[in-house]
């Protein structure tokens, strides 16, 4: 099995296309056709449902489509780690995170790490937590800033970086606003809510407070970034549960604290493949952010 037959088959897999499969890779479609017959008659299956419009994986493709970007990352890695041994970081880095997550600001991190490896490709997904989570694992993401979704794994291990609590966030006008109040779940009960999709970090975290309390809750609107959480909010058609540093986003609205949750709490971590796998982009992002150094060099050059 070669490396390119792989890489041939992932790009068609991700494009449900030979021909922009084989754009995408400046290839000959007949050559990536080719390709694709000798990896299929090694493994003595068909890997695509092929029709006039578009391919689609059969079962033995879904199943070697995740193998195929592990091992394709795993090489990446292992070219990647050679150079950074010889002094130069290059290659990509690919970088998911969630929308305004907690403890990290992505754009002053990446700016930082730019400055220092000017020669690596950055390469940003925004995305739920589980979704990230999927892609880590997969060998599709380097590196991604999420919640915690899951217990490490053979294929997926997490580096705490924050938590905090979770807050209520009103209109003014709002029955439940007052003066340094504080919420419990029961407070809350028939009111409606604003919230993200459930794959999303603050949903999964305000899910598990609310079932732990025993106190069921409806979503009646629901969106996919933070500027339409708060706009619904600022309308007063629903309250949000958020973690703590979205009120800062939004000074016109009241933010109460919410109590009686036990122990849940917002966590961002760090998710990342196994050690070995890890790229060294990767570890020199998370580095990074450890050590909090993302000011520019004082003269403006870059660092050696």
């Amino acid at each position: 099995m070669e490396l390119r037959h792989l890489r041939h088959f992932v790009a068609v897999a991700e494009d449900q296309h030979f021909t922009r499969a084989a754009e995408r890779l400046m290839v000959s479609q007949s050559g990536l056709s080719a390709s694709i017959r000798a990896l299929e008659r090694e493994l003595q299956t068909p890997l695509f449902v092929r029709t006039t419009r578009r391919v689609t994986l059969t079962e033995a493709g879904r199943a070697l489509l995740g193998e195929a970007e592990r091992i394709l990352a795993q090489v990446r890695a292992a070219h990647e780690a050679v150079a950074a041994v010889q002094g130069v970081l290059r290659g990509t880095l690919s970088l998911g995170t969630e929308q305004c997550i907690a403890g990290v600001h992505v754009a002053a991190l990446l700016a930082a790490f730019r400055r220092r490896h000017p020669d690596v490709e950055i390469r940003l997904r925004q995305a739920g937590s589980g979704a990230l989570a999927e892609e880590v694992a997969a060998g599709r993401l380097d590196l991604a800033f999420a919640y915690r979704t899951q217990a490490d794994s053979d294929q997926l291990r997490s580096v705490a970086v924050t938590r905090e609590p979770m807050t209520v966030l009103c209109h003014p006008d709002h029955r439940l606003t007052a003066p340094g109040a504080a919420l419990i779940p029961e407070d809350l009960s028939g009111e409606v809510f604003v919230d993200f999709h459930p794959d999303w970090g603050p949903r999964r975290t305000t899910d598990a407070a609310f079932s732990a309390a025993g106190v069921r809750r409806t979503v009646a609107l629901e969106v996919n970034d933070v500027h339409s959480l708060l706009d619904l909010v600022d309308e007063n058609l629903g309250v949000a549960v958020v973690p703590r540093h979205f009120r800062h986003k939004r000074p016109s609205l009241t933010a109460l604290p919410l109590k009686g949750t036990g122990e849940t709490e917002y966590e961002t971590v760090a998710l990342l493949p196994p050690e070995q796998a890890t790229s060294p982009a990767a570890r020199a992002l998370l580095a990074l952010l450890e050590t909090g150094d993302l000011a520019p060099p004082s003269d403006g050059a870059h660092p050696s």
